[in-house]
């Protein structure tokens, strides 16, 4: 799991802006949908929240902004990089850590009243053990009665579709053209699959491409509950997309 997943992140980590038509407008709107979920979950700020798959921020921050005290860490050490560079710029405080989800029970210290997991990233898990070993890892950092979050893509409805690309997303900004989009390769046994992202950059007239290849899990959501079951997390809840408006569903569970 571990070098896929960190070249992955570390190869994508100064272009994952780039992802958005203005990613800073998705910090806040995500960050708006996180704060409602936790309010309605008896979370609200200033409460103490790790982003133990902060990437460059996309969710730490618009928490951050809205008050709440973040840790945000990662596998990566340049997305944890630009995630403090992009705080700063944004003027919201942050503390941040390069760790990996399987270990924060040793790599970060102190207790959260949320433990966080957005972006598809426990989809990264690709061995039953590591999944429980992230589980078990963030159940330990909550305290008593603390809430974990996480996002997981739709895999049900991928699986049925097995799509092999996704159609292009064309967008003109300021700096230039950008056309997005993503080729996928199943495994045989359907439980994995191989997503290279493609990032095609209009500068000055002459076009860049670039190429980012992540692997991932076709974890489906009861696999994710039992896993959080196991590792003593109760009252497991599934919101749709509809209900939140985050871009996928998303589970909460808490620690007794």
């Amino acid at each position: 799991m571990s070098d896929s997943v960190l070249d992955f992140y570390e190869g994508l980590a100064e272009e994952y802006h780039l992802l958005f038509a203005d990613w800073e407008q998705s910090v806040d709107r995500q960050g708006a949908v996180l704060d409602a979920l936790l309010r309605r979950s008896g979370a609200p700020p200033p409460r103490r929240v790790l982003d133990c798959a902060c990437g460059i921020g996309t969710q730490a921050l618009g928490l951050a902004a809205r008050g709440y005290s973040v840790h945000a860490t990662d596998l990566s050490p340049s997305a944890v990089a630009r995630a403090e560079r992009e705080a700063r710029a944004m003027h919201v405080s942050i503390t941040t850590g390069v760790a990996d989800m399987r270990m924060l029970d040793w790599q970060v210290p102190g207790t959260f009243h949320v433990v966080m997991s957005c972006d598809n990233a426990m989809a990264h898990l690709l061995e039953d053990s590591d999944l429980d070993d992230a589980a078990t890892a963030m159940a330990s950092r909550l305290v008593p009665g603390g809430l974990l979050v996480a996002s997981l893509r739709d895999h049900s409805a991928l699986l049925e579709k097995r799509p092999r690309f996704t159609a292009e997303r064309v967008l003109d900004t300021p700096l230039g053209r950008r056309v997005l989009f993503q080729v996928w390769d199943w495994a045989v046994d359907e439980r994995q699959y191989t997503v290279r992202q493609f990032i095609l950059r209009q500068e000055s007239g002459i076009w860049h491409t670039t190429e980012h290849t992540g692997v991932y899990r076709l974890l489906q959501p009861v696999e994710l509950e039992q896993a959080l079951t196991r590792a003593g997390l109760v009252d497991p809840r599934w919101y749709t997309p509809q209900e939140t408006g985050f871009n996928q569903p998303l589970i909460t569970a808490r620690k007794p």
